[in-house]
């Protein structure tokens, strides 16, 4: 193909449009030399200065075939279309039918989201749900321009939403292996499985850089260090999309990459999801920049804005990192998705009325659930023209350069296209192999005392702990559903767990192994095994108080064994490193696992010899985050000045090296972190910092038992699935009564954002003779509620079972989720006895409700 330079087709194409968007009023405006005044270096202010920031060579993106093709498509499209080609909703809650009435240009399935709101759909079913949406997106109808969907997913570490997939390690451990050759392969194998499924676009890569570990997504970031990122940045974009995707387009069994989370998402002040950078423009640049200008170069077709902001201001409505930084400067020419309903974060925004973001640089609106409203407030602000023609059209043209780039206007349909249909590669020979060897590489030996690793394969192997045969907690979150909770071995058809492949080696060394994983034994083993870690979480969900790695059956297990006289070797399963003194006081062996995925054989590869006794595979991994030698290290870095880890940055063992460690001071250097926020009550306890509260007209109890003042409600002990496991709620009917969950006020608005719900497991021992309301508070004379009668009223009596209501309910009933102080409030006048057993937030994955 013929590519013209970027700069002189952009101007014939963009002429006169630059600086016509409504946003320029509201972001930095340049100097008139193209410049925009460099901030006081002591302030720090969210202003850019284009000139700071990299040149990136061209792409060829921008080709005159295309474009000529792209003018004339634009041509005969109404404005209705090209506004329906800037949003895309989720499968949740968008059908192929409503695309007859909103002509939207994009649908995504979210963590939760599956065919039929089955996250646990068959391969089958996702296929035929792309060849849905493409054919309603492509028909021909009176004024329509048939113009294919793009479909997206967060296929992250493989194709990780769907039943069978290869599930690769997280980011976090492909950045110990210090090998792109292997990214690149792990992202061809990720495109043809999602070729396999009919999806044409992955959310990934990630080219974060976590620098506070307490942030609930430094997993899926490849390091601390900025040219760890980079160097791999070029690496995963060439294997998802091939090494011309973005100039000669891409081939078949490729798909689009999306390049996030633009910009600073790593750099959060406290390590908080969707939070605040406050960083200099010279750092963010030097650090957090770093992993796009590789993927810009190699052809990346998408990027997508963060939710987080840069010095005060939400990036998603920043017109100077959008613009004059990205597109400008570094001459991205594909196009910018925002995230999940990120832009109702933007100042003076709602999920449904965004003009600010658009105008900023957002070409492609992330509408999970709001698209429709979000579709007409568009379209009314592009014919009142607070969203001018030339910034519209200037997201549409992007949009159908990515289109076409990807061939969806010229392949035929999904099921009809290469590679659909052929789920043998889906766990294929190749890909396991390849997820396995990832795996292996990915192992870091933190402590090898005596050089007690790698072990016999002939000898007698207790495999304990609560991750030995947990595919799902060795897979982490972003696995089938978002937070990865709820998956068990069976949803794992083509995986193995660490004790699957542990055994399987030992047999093949004439050992014997034994799984307990409370580590208890009858016939005394020659070593323990222990896998151990962080249970799966996702984004905000993972956010930490610090880093000491709380939980104590565990370490009693291995002190236990210690004590036994028996060797004891930790497997470490975490999406980050962790304050771990005294577990690794307790153990003879360390290995840093990181969240290896669904290949549990290739930790057994490193952790045994061969039959013949030498040595197969070595530890090769090498830490790509510092680990921290007490818990209140949060933002340790290579380069700080007051730099003192345990382990520093690139440390990692081989068998062959001195592996003995002094025992280590067990003062975390944090007090004990309070309990999860999100779990209100459960096995019997009312976790810190919450408590329960019993109210009528005379007053209120604060008590986890007990009478309301004026004796209309009781809460008393149950014996439920154990002892004393629940409470049993009972209101008289003698006048109004609230039992409610207290504390400090919490903020929940990312929970609402992320479509969370609560969650109460009950029995109804005494059906309700008047409405029931679940509502929040948040402080005096702030409240907001539904009815759920109905939710209590169905199901078989005397039976537990689990009812969700969304938050976002709440908030849209007047709940302000910022300041949330009583997040569960159940109150009624009549007669009700319910017997509760679990109250939490949760993920949505497609129970949830908003009750009418």
């Amino acid at each position: 193909m013929t590519t013209l330079r970027k700069v002189g087709l952009r101007a014939l194409l963009m002429a006169g449009a630059t600086c016509a968007l409504a946003a320029c009023a509201t972001a930095p405006v340049s100097a008139p030399d193209g410049t925009a005044p460099v901030p006081d270096a002591t302030t720090l202010v969210p202003v850019v200065n284009p000139s700071a920031w990299p040149s990136v060579p061209d792409a060829g993106l921008v080709d005159a075939e295309v474009e000529a093709r792209i003018t004339t498509l634009m041509a005969g499209m109404s404005l209705e279309e090209k506004v329906g080609q800037t949003i895309q909703g989720d499968i949740g809650s968008i059908t192929p039918e409503d695309l007859r009435r909103y002509p939207l240009g994009s649908v995504l399935a979210g963590g939760n989201s599956g065919p039929g709101n089955n996250d646990r759909a068959p391969r089958e079913a996702w296929l035929a749900l792309a060849q849905a949406f493409y054919e309603v997106s492509t028909e021909a109808r009176p004024g329509h321009t048939p113009i294919p969907v793009i479909f997206g997913v967060d296929a992250v570490h493989g194709h990780n939403n769907v039943f069978g997939a290869t599930i690769f390690p997280h980011n976090v451990g492909l950045g110990a292996a210090r090998d792109p050759d292997l990214i690149r392969r792990i992202g061809e194998a990720t495109g043809k499985e999602l070729a396999a499924t009919g999806v044409d676009w992955t959310f990934a890569p990630t080219v974060a850089v976590a620098r506070d570990d307490r942030w609930g997504r430094a997993y899926e970031s490849y390091s601390e260090e900025p040219e760890v990122v980079a160097a791999y940045s070029r690496a995963v974009v060439e294997g998802l999309q091939g090494p011309t995707g973005g100039d000669v387009g891409l081939q078949p069994g490729r798909t689009v990459s999306s390049v996030k989370h633009y910009l600073g998402d790593g750099g959060t002040d406290g390590g908080r999801d969707q939070g605040d950078t406050r960083v200099s423009e010279a750092e963010l640049i030097r650090i957090h920049n770093a992993g796009y200008p590789p993927a810009i170069a190699a052809g990346a077709l998408t990027v997508m804005a963060t939710f987080s902001g840069w010095n005060g201001e939400k990036v998603t409505g920043h017109h100077g990192l959008l613009t004059e930084a990205l597109k400008d400067r570094m001459g991205f020419d594909g196009f910018v998705v925002s995230d999940w309903n990120a832009h109702g974060q933007v100042a003076g925004c709602t999920n449904d009325n965004c003009a600010r973001a658009f105008n900023a640089g957002i070409d492609m609106f992330m509408a999970p659930d709001s698209w429709r409203g979000l579709y007409d407030n568009t379209l009314a602000q592009a014919r009142s023209g607070e969203i001018t023609t030339a910034r519209l059209d200037d997201a549409v043209r992007r949009i159908l350069r990515v289109k076409i780039k990807a061939g969806l206007l010229d392949n035929p349909a999904p099921n009809q296209r290469a590679g659909a249909g052929d789920y043998s590669v889906f766990g294929s020979a190749d890909h396991r192999a390849l997820a396995r060897q990832a795996v292996r590489e990915s192992l870091v030996l933190l402590k090898n005392q005596e050089g007690l690793l790698p072990l016999r394969p002939g000898a007698r192997v207790l495999v304990a702990g609560d991750g030995a045969d947990d595919i799902g907690k060795q897979a982490g979150g972003w696995t089938i559903s978002w937070q990865g909770s709820g998956n068990t071995n069976a949803d794992f058809p083509n995986g193995q767990s660490i004790w699957g492949g542990i055994s399987e080696a030992v047999k093949a060394g004439g050992g014997q192994a034994t799984l307990s994983a409370d580590g208890s034994f009858t016939t005394r083993p020659d070593v323990a095994i222990v896998v151990f870690g962080e249970d799966p979480y996702a984004e905000f969900q993972g956010d930490r108080p610090n880093l000491d790695f709380a939980p104590e059956a565990p370490l009693e297990m291995l002190r236990r064994l210690k004590a036994q006289g028996i060797p004891v070797v930790s497997v470490f399963l975490s999406g980050r490193p962790l304050w771990v003194n005294p577990e690794l006081n307790a153990s003879d062996a360390f290995v840093a696992a990181w969240l290896p995925g669904s290949e549990g054989g290739g930790v057994a590869d490193l952790l045994f010899r061969a039959p013949d006794g030498g040595v197969a595979h070595d530890f090769t991994g090498r830490l790509s985050f510092s680990w921290p030698r007490r818990a209140d290290q949060y933002r340790l870095n290579r380069t700080d000045p007051d730099y003192d880890p345990l382990f520093a940055f690139g440390h990692g063992l081989s068998v062959r090296d001195q592996g003995n460690l002094a025992t280590l001071s067990e003062d975390a250097g944090v007090a004990a972190a309070v309990g999860a926020s999100d779990v209100f009550f459960t096995a019997g306890r009312v976790p810190a910092p919450w408590g329960f509260d019993l109210r009528d007209s005379a007053g209120s109890l604060r008590a986890d038992q007990g009478r309301s003042p004026g004796g209309v409600l009781s809460a008393t002990v149950a014996d439920v699935t154990a002892q004393e496991s629940g409470r049993l709620l009972t209101w008289s009917g003698a006048g109004e009564a609230s039992f409610s969950v207290q504390g400090p006020p919490v903020d929940l608005q990312r929970q609402a954002t992320g479509d969370m719900a609560v969650a109460i497991r009950f029995r109804v021992d005494t059906p309700p003779s008047a409405p029931v309301q679940l509502s929040a508070g948040c402080g005096v004379g702030c409240r907001g509620g539904v009815d759920i009668t109905s939710l209590l009223a169905g199901g078989q009596a005397g039976t537990f079972r689990t009812i969700q209501v969304k938050l976002s309910c709440l908030r849209d009933a007047g709940v302000d989720l910022s300041k949330t102080d009583e997040p569960l409030i159940l109150t009624t006048s009549g007669r009700l006895a319910l017997a509760i057993e679990d109250l939490r937030l949760v993920s949505n994955t497609g129970e949830a409700v908003c009750p009418g």
